[in-house]
């Protein structure tokens, strides 16, 4: 991969140049620094929703059918997505076709109607994506991780929002909240792949269209915690989701890369320790994952599972050991060259794809205040040792700093009474 070319177009905005020799394709990403942790109690919601009526049609381009007919018609893969720290939109195509795909999605995010039937109409297809997100506790269980760790916060609230409030968004709005956070001050561009002269040009003349913009920074999140803390959903389901975690530090810390590969010893895997042991030795859970998730400024490290309401209590209990386990004892050569050349060979094949080259740089460059590219994260990745896992473990692997979120068809378990880590 070769090295990343940053460029200051006219109106400041950066645009990021990574050339891939071998590609054919090409992945043009525009990132927006706003999402659900920019929003008010009031307008919970609205990034997300603002990035749905992007794609429903300009003065150019009228409707959904036409952007998508064209976009298709070259062979494009296209989307958007929210978060709570950011909103992206992205083309991949053909590299042959990119100035055209670049040029259908300049027109989307500058000239966008915002008409008020098609409002009318979103408002019914986010409320059937809220419930589909809440009819599955493995998908939802996340967010209410969250909401337990972060409380009644912007860091705590679903990224989606609340029913009332995507009932009640007018077109005024969605204006204020465009013009507010969607600019030259919030916007950072990725072009990634085989580049081409009259596509960098193509994207440089759409970028300088946008304007200076407010842009209204996000509230800082603040780590407050004294003792474990559960949260319990009730849903009338077979099977209990859960998600059992720690808070850690943001994606930037020079301990996440660690923490990283402490998940992946955990559970990151089919051969991980919680896999085999939740799964395969005591057949309490199909799914089972941890990981770690860095915000700017926050992160945490969690490991999530469906189980048998009746055992609940036994799946804590096993986690809450292994959790435990890495504080007390050294990680052998053996598991720990493992994960590595786990998470060496997970990059290696994510990294093939121009788009998720582009997400690579652009998390990074949203969230964090550095930019490694991936020989150098191998490289930092290649020098953590089993003291330094252990360290992380020690560090981070109390009990006052544990966070318990379940859904399912649960009465008073008292949970709160078996979160003890030593």
């Amino acid at each position: 991969m070769n090295k990343v070319i940053v460029k200051k177009v006219d109106n400041k905005v950066p645009l990021y140049l990574i050339p891939l020799k071998e590609a054919r394709t090409a992945t043009v990403l525009f990132m927006f620094k706003t999402g659900s942790k920019y929003e008010t109690k009031e307008n919970s919601g609205i990034s997300h929703f603002l990035e749905h009526l992007f794609f429903k049609g300009t003065k150019k381009r009228p409707d959904t059918a036409t952007i998508s007919s064209e976009l298709d018609s070259l062979g494009c893969e296209f989307n958007a997505f929210t978060s709570k720290e950011f909103t992206g939109y992205y083309i991949k195509v053909a590299s042959n076709k990119m100035a055209a795909a670049i040029k259908v999605l300049g027109d989307m995010l500058l000239n966008s109607n915002f008409a008020q039937e098609e409002i009318e109409r979103e408002r019914g297809v986010i409320i059937e994506e809220l419930k589909m997100y809440e009819d599955n506790p493995l998908r939802h269980i996340g967010d209410v991780f969250e909401s337990c760790l972060y409380g009644d916060t912007p860091a705590g609230w679903d990224t989606i929002g609340t029913k009332k409030n995507i009932l009640k968004f007018s077109r005024e709005d969605f204006i204020d909240y465009y013009s507010q956070q969607y600019g030259s001050n919030s916007l950072s561009v990725i072009l990634a792949g085989q580049l081409r002269t009259k596509d960098k040009d193509v994207l440089e003349k759409i970028i300088k269209q946008f304007k200076d913009n407010p842009w209204k920074n996000k509230l800082k999140v603040k780590e407050e915690q004294k003792k474990p803390k559960v949260l319990a959903l009730f849903k009338p389901v077979d099977q209990v989701a859960m998600s059992l975690g720690l808070r850690t530090v943001p994606v930037s810390h020079p301990l996440a890369l660690k923490l990283k590969l402490l998940a992946l010893v955990l559970g990151g895997s089919m051969s991980s320790r919680l896999f085999i042991k939740l799964r395969e030795r005591n057949g309490l859970a199909y799914y089972v994952r941890t990981f770690n998730e860095g915000y700017s400024d926050s992160g945490y490290l969690t490991t999530q599972a469906g189980v048998p309401k009746d055992k609940l209590k036994d799946a804590i209990k096993i986690i809450l050991e292994e959790y435990q386990r890495v504080k007390k004892e050294l990680i052998n050569d053996k598991e720990l060259k493992k994960v590595k050349d786990l998470l060496a060979g997970r990059m290696a094949l994510k990294l093939e794809a121009t788009d998720e080259v582009a997400s690579w740089y652009a998390e990074q460059i949203v969230l964090g205040d550095k930019i490694l590219s991936p020989a150098e994260t191998l490289k930092e990745i290649n020098n953590i040792t089993a003291q330094d896992l252990q360290k992380v473990a020690k560090k981070f692997f109390v009990e006052k700093n544990l966070n318990l979120a379940v859904i399912g068809r649960l009465k008073d378990q008292k949970l709160s009474s078996i979160l003890r880590l030593k």
